[in-house]
């Protein structure tokens, strides 16, 4: 059997029902931009393997990073116990997150980031001796990921539904808009004694559709939660690293959040690593003689010695003046193409933010993430030798910063000749 015949008989996928699932393809190597299938076909990887792979595949300057802390230190427990690829990388990130974040707390991916946030909020208030402050604060059509407490904080959708009655309550609201912002801080005025949290996706909701807001609006939303004792959860770990222009989403803010959720990008996409970032406020709320005020939180990799150090390169290379350059020239050719096929009739709209550029297809069914247009799409790329996985009848372009003018040329021709042809 071939590695797609091997696989179908053993493997479970994410996010794919498996009756009548289209074939899996069958990677076996990574270039670049490119990935290699079993006949040697190469594919432009566009959407950073699920946003991760921000410098391209098989990167060899990571790569010799990892290689060298594999033969020094390969794991330790971090309770009790420290090294030196975590302190570094602590010390590296803090400085460079907008406002004062003063600690990091090591995970192991994007869900449980966001779920150490929500109890480092939820035990900040019983730490303070309030327990009236145990709903949260959330925009309706967020993912925050699939964890409880991560789907409990994200709207809710078909990757909430058969655990809805399961989840806690939130208090969900629109983006903010220059129609709705008063009433969304009325709302938020009449709920302050009840909140422990606000917790947003700066900039861009990225499962929930790439929809994408202005950093005005959502300032004025964290400067009235932050004025009513609400903590602000900035969920970086879709839009930071790059993704939105600036290093992270939430430099275009004037206002700063309390909390930083991090991942994907963190590592360049060689292995899974989350960090939750809290400035000193929350931090002081849990030193105390009293144990019991203690956070009690882990994962057997937490602060894993190859993930830091995987991390370390990678943020070396994102900080490199040409790494910066190139995402300014991938957000000029996005704007280029976006003005360029604007009009067309199957177009029903276009956005776009530093790297990233979503188009909505006009269809005749559901305009959601089951939309039956999806599969066409997706297949139709494919065979044009380009990896884009639209959202429903949303195609996005989320591609590594090494990609090419030439690379996007081509990307952007097949999309053009998709709205034709589909």
């Amino acid at each position: 059997m071939n590695l797609q015949e091997r696989d179908k008989k053993v493997i479970w996928h994410p996010y794919t029902q498996m009756k009548g699932a289209l074939p899996q393809l069958p990677i076996v190597e990574g270039r670049g931009v490119y990935l290699i299938d079993e006949e040697g076909k190469r594919y432009i990887d566009a959407v950073s393997s699920w946003w991760v792979n921000i410098h391209g595949h098989a990167n060899a300057r990571i790569a010799a990073k990892v290689s060298e802390q594999l033969l020094k230190l390969e794991h330790v427990i971090f309770a009790g116990f420290t090294h030196e690829p975590a302190v570094l990388l602590a010390e590296q990130l803090l400085p460079l997150l907008p406002g004062r974040q003063e600690k990091v707390f090591y995970s192991d991916n994007g869900s449980t980031a966001v779920e150490v946030a929500l109890k480092m909020t939820f035990q900040y208030w019983r730490n303070l001796g309030n327990t009236s402050r145990k709903k949260v604060l959330a925009f309706r059509d967020a993912y925050h990921g699939d964890t409880f407490g991560a789907m409990s904080v994200s709207g809710r959708s078909i990757f909430t539904d058969p655990f809805n009655e399961l989840l806690f309550d939130v208090e969900f609201i629109d983006l903010p808009c220059a129609e709705n912002i008063e009433d969304l801080k009325s709302r938020i005025l009449s709920l302050k004694s009840q909140l422990a949290c606000f917790i947003f996706e700066p900039l861009i909701l990225g499962a929930g559709g790439m929809q994408m807001y202005e950093a005005k609006y959502l300032d004025k939303l964290i400067k009235i939660c932050q004025e009513s004792e609400i903590l602000c959860i900035a969920d970086e770990v879709m839009t930071g690293f790059g993704r939105t222009g600036t290093y992270f989403a939430s430099e275009q803010l004037n206002e700063k959040p309390d909390l930083f959720c991090l991942s994907k990008g963190l590592t360049g996409g060689t292995m899974p690593l989350g960090v939750t970032t809290c400035n000193s406020k929350i931090f002081e709320a849990f030193l105390s003689d009293d144990k019991l005020k203690t956070l009690y939180h882990g994962h057997s990799f937490t602060a894993n010695p190859v993930a830091c150090a995987a991390s370390l390169a990678s943020l070396a290379i994102l900080l490199e003046p040409q790494t910066l350059a190139n995402i300014k020239r991938i957000e000029a050719q996005h704007s280029l193409f976006m003005n360029k096929i604007a009009g067309h009739a199957k177009v029903k709209t276009i956005r776009h933010t530093g790297t990233i550029i979503a188009i909505e297809w006009q269809t005749e069914d559901s305009t959601s993430y089951l939309s039956s247009l999806r599969d066409n799409l997706y297949t139709y790329f494919l065979n044009k030798g380009i990896v884009l996985r639209p959202l429903g009848n949303i195609v996005y372009i989320l591609p590594p910063y090494i990609i090419t003018n030439e690379e996007l040329a081509y990307i952007y021709s097949t999309i053009s000749q998709a709205l034709d042809d589909l």
